[in-house]
């Protein structure tokens, strides 16, 4: 269990990390641009953690490879409609 924590766990949680701190960073205006691109990104890089936290800690890797596809489809076109609606309006 120990090798498990060490060689999955802990870099999963230091990209967690680093994409709150992006998802921070781009969220008070630090002059990054388009606001439109910005949250773009910002919602982006949201449901690459969702599906992190769902694959490492949900141990949704280690599932029956369908739930995994599900799961995987089901962030995929999730991040796609909202990221649409939102260019969209």
């Amino acid at each position: 269990m120990t090798k498990l924590v060490r060689s999955a766990l802990i870099p999963v949680w230091l990209v967690l990390v680093v994409a709150t701190g992006i998802s921070w960073y781009l969220g008070v205006d630090h002059g990054s641009g388009s606001p439109v691109t910005a949250s773009t990104v910002i919602l982006v890089v949201a449901f690459a953690k969702v599906t992190l936290i769902g694959l490492y800690f949900m141990e949704l890797r280690h599932a029956p490879a369908l739930l995994r596809w599900i799961f995987l489809g089901w962030s995929g076109v999730a991040c796609a409609a909202v990221v649409g609606i939102y260019l969209a309006s």
